[in-house]
């Protein structure tokens, strides 16, 4: 199966050598590039790419629309990246329905990699601010009503009565930043028993990605502290 992949970055530079990156390695294929973030939902609407490659700052609309009008009327998913390894914008576009963020330093290996996880459905954060975030969501989230707290088409509350107890107690670890081999030791299971419970959580909750699995863990009360 071949990957289609948009670039959206206002730097003709960047975008050629993304684009380059991403044409040379086999199984990928760039449909599609854009100048600033209304090019961007433009090309998520007419290309049907799997994932688009989204820089944050950009003219005409910044890559956190972008982002959110591109999550909430399609199904491509987004992978941020930017120079700035900034609260304000991995909060942001996380928010808007992200499903990772990179900084532009990335490895080119790293950055197809992050694609292929993107792509198949997973989360992905630069590891510098993965653990603040979890941090920075134990310390301002708050219990919401439960039309704000997760994702279209459920409610948290409604949601969150349909997991098991071990569906529950997985989710909480989620939310704490564990992997699957993280939590399938923590609870002395196998990795594919870890693996599919969180599948489970992803169907059952209606949540695009581990992300959402994390926001709404918090958001709705289930977990509290980091």
């Amino acid at each position: 199966m071949t990957l289609r992949v948009v670039v959206a970055d206002d730097q003709a530079l960047v975008r050629v050598g993304f684009c380059g990156i991403i044409a040379a390695t086999p199984g990928f294929d760039v449909v599609g590039e854009a100048a600033n973030g209304a090019e961007a939902v433009a090309a998520a609407r007419n290309a049907n790419p799997d994932v688009i490659l989204m820089d944050v700052r950009m003219p005409v609309m910044d890559g956190i629309e972008a982002t959110r009008q591109i999550t909430g009327g399609t199904s491509v998913r987004v992978l941020i990246l930017t120079t700035f390894d900034l609260d304000e914008y991995v909060f942001a576009a996380l928010r808007a329905g992200a499903s990772g963020f990179l900084l532009k330093d990335t490895l080119p290996a790293d950055l197809i990699n992050a694609i292929r996880v993107v792509a198949g459905g997973d989360a992905l954060l630069a590891p510098s601010v993965t653990r603040r975030l979890i941090g920075e969501f134990a310390r301002t989230s708050r219990p919401q009503p439960a039309d704000q707290a997760c994702p279209p088409g459920a409610t948290a509350q409604r949601a969150l009565e349909t997991l098991t107890d071990r569906e529950r107690e997985v989710l909480e670890l989620v939310a704490r930043g564990m992997s699957n081999a993280e939590i399938a030791d923590h609870l002395t299971i196998s990795p594919a028993t870890a693996k599919t419970h969180v599948a489970h959580l992803l169907t059952k909750l209606d949540a695009r990605d581990r992300i959402q699995l994390v926001i709404m863990a918090y958001q709705s009360g289930l977990v509290t502290t980091a």
